[in-house]
């Protein structure tokens, strides 16, 4: 007990140090150590996120994600209890608190520098699991980007942690997240500067990738090292196959415009149905394709075996291909809980994988079957997601042979520049954003400003007088330094106000009060720059008060003045 005593102590003397450091945009130890505990946090919850939905099948599959291997007459029922689940989760919640997903992650990053609602974590979580356990065909990384974002910033949060901070600790538990999910840690970072922050910053960069070797780290020790597209056989392609994957990544590229585009006329068309009839009908729809198509059902692990083991069936590809955009478009537009990079993933690799019939035809084997599979799973996912680097180094991690690089650029590059050039095709993520006017995009000033925090930069360089009368004001006036301001306190029922008190010349000349007061506004510590650029930017003078929220009685612990905010600007990119 005194230990732990200690210990609080400890950690109170050191916290304040600790925030102001962090307030800074710099790398360091500090904030490295605090990204592997995010990551580390967010391992945790995917673990028990992915143990869960182990368990659950297990009750009723002979193999993980394989729904063909549940009874026809039991496996129909699952999506409607799956959905019943989400449903009585998103009630217990609320269902305002329904946004989920890498959408909402985005969007949270750019407008509450990452910080989750713990409600609409619930409803991941649970529902994710019900969503998962029961067929759906979605992915386990929506989810585990959802809840590494709320553990680290959990940590942020409780720490009192400047915001700025906290953003790049919520990049932490997203890149350890995904690490955690997919067992591929280099491709959790790159899609967390790629598309989530949609920015390299080295001082992000280092302890975004420590959480994400955290996030491999403890996953590894209790689900192993093994990959799921371990099973796919990867050769080296010979030089006459190029010309042919040039034309796979056109026809990748027309497929994504295809899954895009129909996933957002699903979300434009259902939109004002309420949650548990979109949630029924997806079920419905699961039931009725998966009845049929059972190998469809799931995330992507069913996809990778059976596109092992009958590389050269046609038919079954094709049923498998188009039950998959089916029950992938239907099961995310209609608001299941769960993540599109998984079903991409599974789509591609059956494309890829009839992609490669027609060039065994020539060769007169499938050897190339598995090459193919993992070229259709990047090509996909850079054109849908707008993220070609990430769906490379996914690859590389995935099939783990150095083999696929070559050939993955050239489809990953068609792919991408047909989908945007003749398609016009946009980012699946910031389509749903736009269309359900989630902002995520903030002007240069707002950029730059909110990766400092004001701790870094407060002036203590004030006085501070209560409810002083006219004498007393000018007496500390004429007393203070050229540096100096002068902070009036006025005691009032609703609480203090204050106001920043200075001589006017202008004032003085016309024979009026030469006194002049502005107005301050308060900002709690853990705000950084952008806060006190948008309090000041209307008058653009004057300064804005510091204070620690967790005091009891609202008092100054510094000023942001607006040339210090005008200096920072004008520095750093002559943004005002």
């Amino acid at each position: 007990m005194k230990s732990w005593q200690r210990c609080q102590q400890y950690l109170h003397q050191r916290l304040p140090g600790l925030q102001k450091q962090l307030a800074l945009p710099q790398t360091s130890l500090q904030l490295c150590l605090l990204g592997a505990l995010g990551g580390l946090v967010a391992a945790v919850l995917i673990i028990l996120f992915r143990l869960a939905i182990l368990a659950l099948q297990s009750l009723y599959l002979s193999s993980f994600d394989d729904f063909s291997t549940a009874d026809s007459e039991f496996r129909w029922m699952l999506p409607f209890a799956g959905a019943i689940c989400i449903g009585a989760v998103a009630l217990f919640a609320g269902y305002r608190h329904y946004r989920l997903g890498i959408p909402f992650v985005i969007h949270r990053m750019k407008t509450q520098y990452g910080m989750m609602p713990f409600r609409n974590t619930l409803n991941q979580f649970f529902g994710g699991i019900a969503a998962l356990a029961s067929g759906f065909s979605v992915g386990r990384e929506g989810p585990s980007v959802h809840l590494g974002a709320y553990g680290a910033s959990f940590i942020g949060k409780k720490l009192k942690l400047p915001f700025n901070s906290i953003r790049t600790l919520v990049g932490c538990g997203i890149a350890a997240g995904i690490a955690a999910s997919f067992n591929t840690p280099l491709a959790a970072v790159i899609f967390v500067m790629e598309v989530v922050l949609r920015e390299y910053r080295i001082h992000v960069f280092i302890p975004v990738m420590l959480a994400a070797v955290v996030g491999a780290l403890v996953t590894r020790s209790v689900f192993g090292v093994e990959r799921e597209l371990a099973i796919l056989e990867i050769v080296s392609l010979p030089g006459w196959h190029f010309p042919y994957l040039i034309l796979c990544g056109v026809m990748i590229g027309a497929i994504a415009f295809v899954f895009n585009t129909n996933m957002m006329r699903v979300i434009r068309l259902f939109k004002s149905w309420p949650l548990p009839f979109r949630l029924l009908l997806a079920a419905a729809i699961t039931a009725a394709v998966g009845f049929l198509i059972p190998q469809a059902m799931g995330a992507e692990t069913g996809a990778i075996q059976y596109a092992v083991s009958a590389p050269t069936d046609v038919q079954l590809l094709l049923a498998l291909f188009i039950g998959k955009m089916i029950l992938t478009v239907f099961a995310l537009g209609l608001g299941v809980p769960g993540g599109v990079i998984g079903p991409i993933f599974g789509i591609g690799i059956i494309f890829g994988t009839m992609l490669a019939i027609l060039p065994g035809m020539v060769h007169g084997d499938s050897a190339h079957a598995g090459t193919y599979a993992v070229l259709g799973m990047a090509g996909l996912m850079a054109a849908c997601l707008h993220a070609p680097l990430a769906a490379l180094v996914a690859v590389m991690e995935l099939a783990s042979n150095p083999d696929i690089i070559l050939p993955a650029m050239l489809v990953i590059t068609s792919a991408y520049v047909t989908g945007v050039q003749l398609f016009k095709n946009k980012s699946l993520f910031l389509m749903q954003l736009d269309f359900l006017q989630m902002p995520y995009k903030l002007s240069p000033a707002d950029d730059l400003l909110q990766k400092v925090g004001v701790l870094a930069l407060l002036d203590e360089r004030y006085h501070v007088i209560t409810n002083p009368d006219d004498v007393t004001i000018r007496h500390h006036l004429d007393l203070l330094e050229a540096d100096e301001l002068l902070v009036i306190k006025r005691t009032q029922e609703q609480g203090a106000e204050f106001q920043l008190a200075s001589y006017d010349v202008s004032l003085s000349m016309s024979g009026a009060d030469s006194i002049r007061y502005l107005p301050m506004v308060g900002i709690i510590k853990q705000a950084t720059m952008a806060e006190a650029f948008n309090a000041l930017e209307a008058q653009r003078e004057g300064a804005v008060y510091v204070y620690d929220d967790s005091q009891a009685e609202v008092h100054p612990i510094g000023l942001i003045r607006w040339d210090q905010v005008q200096s920072l600007l004008v520095k750093q990119n002559n943004l005002l």
